[in-house]
């Protein structure tokens, strides 16, 4: 989702570059006209934050790359980008994924202007799908990134290096501590606290 202008404001100060994600709302990536215009607000704020990029996608109704969107929000961001002095980084986030046609999608992201593609190469899990990556990455020869992310591990990650992939996104996390205070129980009763084991922190790393 989205994140808070507090937690943006965060990231501006971190000495790596961030990429924001773009998502005003759970669910699929169809957006109506008013969901569209928080979408470009959003990606002005990333740009005024001065972040390296922002991660984008919509759906059309058959799936398919929605087109008429997409080339409104990627001007909207070089526009942005040009108003600060310097581009935002721009990447097609897993909408592709849905898409009926991948290698034509892949096209069609070229075209629009992305810099690269994340996906999991059309599979719930980018291990399911790293013969597809490893074609879209040949298929796309040097003009876009293809970003493979879904259930990258440090057990799994040489897998996608190995057919020629160089930059990954993963959900890294810390195990949590197996003691559990009172309070953290009651939490959990009202639901309040999500009963997970570990604190994720997506990112995106290049060899």
């Amino acid at each position: 989702m989205t994140p808070t202008p507090s937690l943006i404001a965060a990231a501006r100060d971190l000495p790596i570059p961030v990429h924001m994600l773009v998502r005003p709302r759970e669910g699929g990536f169809r957006y109506s006209a008013r969901e569209a215009t928080l979408i470009a607000a959003d990606i002005a704020a990333a740009a005024d934050a001065g972040l390296a990029g922002v991660v984008i996608g919509a759906s059309a109704a058959d799936h398919s790359l929605d087109i008429s969107l997409l080339t409104h929000l990627v001007g909207h961001a070089r526009t942005c980008g040009a108003a600060r002095g310097s581009p935002l980084s721009l990447t097609l986030h897993r909408a592709f994924d849905l898409c009926p046609d991948l290698p034509a999608a892949l096209e069609t992201a070229i075209a629009l202007g992305f810099d690269r593609i994340l996906t999991s190469g059309g599979a719930p899990k980018a291990i399911d799908g790293v013969r597809m990556l490893e074609a879209l990455h040949r298929a796309a020869a040097g003009r876009i990134v293809i970003l493979p992310g879904s259930g990258i591990d440090a057990g799994n990650a040489t897998c996608f290096l190995d057919v020629g992939l160089r930059e990954i996104h993963a959900s890294c996390g810390a195990t949590l501590s197996p003691t559990e205070t009172d309070d953290d129980t009651r939490e959990r009763q009202f639901g309040f606290s999500a009963p997970i084991e570990g604190s994720p922190m997506h990112t995106v790393s290049a060899t």
